[in-house]
Order: C-alpha cells, then sequence, then structure tokens
C-alpha cells in the first residue's frame, strides 16, 4: 500500500484545507441558530410564500425553528455542495495527473500492475473522503453541544450518511473520467459537482424536470426531504451507486489499456 501512503501524503494539504472549510462554516452556522431561533417561525412562514424559491431548496418542508430544519437547509447546502467539491477534486486528477506531473514513466516501470495502481488510488480517495466526513460530523455533533441543544442524532446521521454517499457517487464519476483526460482538470470536477448542483433545484423548482433526480446525487441527499421524512429514497440511492460502479468500471478498463504519453 505504498502508493496509497505517497497519495495521502500529497493531498493532505487539500484534506486538511477542505475538512478544517467546511467544518468551520458547519460550527459558525450551528453557534448562529440559537441567536435566530426565536425568530424562525417568521421566518419558516416567509419561506414558505416565496414560491418557486423555497421549493427550490426545500424550505417549505421544514420548520427553521427546529434544530434539524435549520441544519437540513443552511448546513446541508455546506455540506452537500462542499463535500461534491472535495470529493470531486480528489477524484477527478487520481489518474490524470501522472501524465500532467510526467510522473507515469516512472511509476509504471515498477512491477506493479495498472489494476493495482488504478486500486491503490481508489483507496486513498475513498479514505480521504471518510477523513473528512468522520472529522466534519464530529464539528458538528460538538457544536450542537456546545449550544446546549438537543441533538437529532438520527436526523443528523441520516443528512451525513446521505451526503457520504453522495460524495462516493460523485468521487467514483470523476475517477472514471480522470482514467479518459491526459491532464488532470480540476474545472471538470467542479463543473460536474455544480451541474449536478443545479439539476436538483431545477427539478424541485419544476415538476416536469423531476426526471432529473434520477440524473443527479443531490435528488436523494436534499436535506429538507431527508429531515421531513426521515428516510432516504433506496432507488435513488441504488441507481446513483449504479452510476458510481459503472464510472469505476470504466476507470479499470480504459487504464489498463490506456497509451500513457
Amino acid at each position: 500500500m505504498i502508493l496509497v501512503k505517497h497519495e495521502l501524503k500529497q493531498s493532505r494539504i487539500s484534506l486538511l484545507v477542505w475538512t478544517v472549510s467546511i467544518g468551520f462554516l458547519l460550527a459558525v452556522c450551528i453557534f448562529l441558530f440559537p441567536e435566530m431561533k426565536g425568530e424562525m417561525n417568521d421566518v419558516s412562514d416567509m419561506f414558505a410564500s416565496m414560491g418557486s424559491f423555497s421549493e427550490a431548496f426545500g424550505m417549505n418542508q421544514v420548520d427553521f425553528g427546529t434544530l434539524q430544519g435549520f441544519y437540513a437547509v443552511e448546513c446541508g447546502n455546506i455540506l452537500g455542495l462542499g463535500g461534491a467539491f472535495f470529493a470531486a477534486l480528489c477524484a477527478v486528477s487520481a489518474l490524470a495527473k501522472e501524465e500532467k506531473e510526467h510522473t507515469a514513466e516512472f511509476l509504471l516501470t515498477h512491477p506493479v500492475s495498472r489494476s493495482r495502481i488504478v486500486t491503490e488510488k481508489l483507496f486513498a480517495v475513498l479514505i480521504q473522503i471518510i477523513l473528512m466526513n468522520a472529522i466534519v460530523l464530529l464539528i458538528s455533533i460538538g457544536a450542537i453541544a456546545a449550544i446546549s441543544e438537543d441533538l437529532p442524532l438520527e436526523e443528523i446521521l441520516l443528512l451525513h450518511f446521505a451526503y457520504f454517499l453522495l460524495q462516493l457517487e460523485i468521487a467514483a464519476i470523476c475517477f472514471g473520467i480522470s482514467a479518459f483526460i491526459r491532464r488532470g482538470s480540476l474545472g471538470i470536477g467542479l463543473g460536474i459537482a455544480t451541474v449536478l448542483y443545479f439539476l436538483n433545484i431545477i427539478a424541485n423548482i419544476s415538476e416536469s424536470a423531476e426526471f432529473m433526480n434520477y440524473i443527479t446525487p443531490f435528488g436523494y441527499a436534499d436535506g429538507a426531504d431527508i429531515v421531513a421524512s426521515v428516510r432516504l429514497d433506496v432507488g435513488l440511492v441504488a441507481l446513483g451507486l449504479t452510476y458510481g460502479v459503472i464510472g469505476l468500471f470504466l476507470a479499470y478498463l480504459k487504464y489498463s489499456r490506456k497509451d500513457i504519453s
């Protein structure tokens, strides 16, 4: 697992920055809740009457006067979009950077199969996502304890699990793309995450666009839906994981046959 350790060492600064940034923003939102709690009933009524804007972000489904409702929308958007960006950036350059940084000729001369290279790089991406999510979850629980609010543990864990699955799906798709490109493009990763996020917003606004929930992982990782129903849409989760498996399959297939320049 030497390659895994090498990848983690190279990515340690990026992992630290993203984890601290997301965790800090979540903590700030949580610390703001007690100050805003008394005004949230009026805010909930206002958001519920804002039509398409409320539906786009699920504000018409939750009560902002409760921690879980506030957390689902405010913290959910931070964790959802920030986590998606992090997962995409980790994965989209995982295989392509060997050609970009001209290290492929060194790596591939060692007695290591290409499938093993793909596997170890995949493990490194997975470890980074797990570490980021675990630390951010602990920060969130600690911040909730610090403001002396009752911890809605089931909802919080379900939300974080949904966003973890979302990140795995996006990472797997970007990992597959990484095998096809010769220059690791961070723009591709950010673009994919952004497009998938806005597809969910469009699906929430228009009934005729609801089919987009079958494309974007944000369809099953919608914080307002999760808090309102306290469950995940198993069908959408299974479909999303299928997309991820296809991405990984293509990564192994392409990289094992790729003409490395």
